[in-house]
């Protein structure tokens, strides 16, 4: 784990297959393709879906907050380590976790694309 920017940051090829993962994208950019088992709760309705996040949130496990390059998620993480949440942003968002072949799916489980 490295710190860019003041931010805790974790690469996608870090992550394992049961870390918790937030997803902070707009709805398009959702429905075209995310991780399977992400928790979606967009950047621009985040302070009021907060509750959300700490009824699905691992208690004992950190937060890993993606979006579709890594800028987004950024402020999120920031917002969370303020709030005391252990946070991650992933780098390079949902753009190096498709290019690195996680899986992308739909919300019918086919095969998606990030947007």
């Amino acid at each position: 784990m490295h710190f860019g920017s003041g931010v805790p940051a974790v690469e996608v090829t870090d992550l394992k297959d049961d870390d918790f993962l937030l997803d902070v994208r707009e709805d398009d950019e959702w429905q075209a393709g995310h991780a399977e088992g992400a928790l979606h709760i967009p950047m621009s309705e985040f302070v009021a879906r907060y509750g959300e996040l700490t009824e699905a949130a691992p208690q004992d496990g950190r937060v890993h907050v993606i979006c579709r390059s890594g800028g987004r998620s950024a402020q999120v993480t920031m917002y969370l380590a303020q709030q005391g949440v252990d946070a991650a942003n992933v780098e390079g968002g949902m753009q190096v976790w498709a290019a690195s072949g996680r899986p992308v799916v739909t919300d019918e489980g086919q095969p998606g694309f990030v947007l």
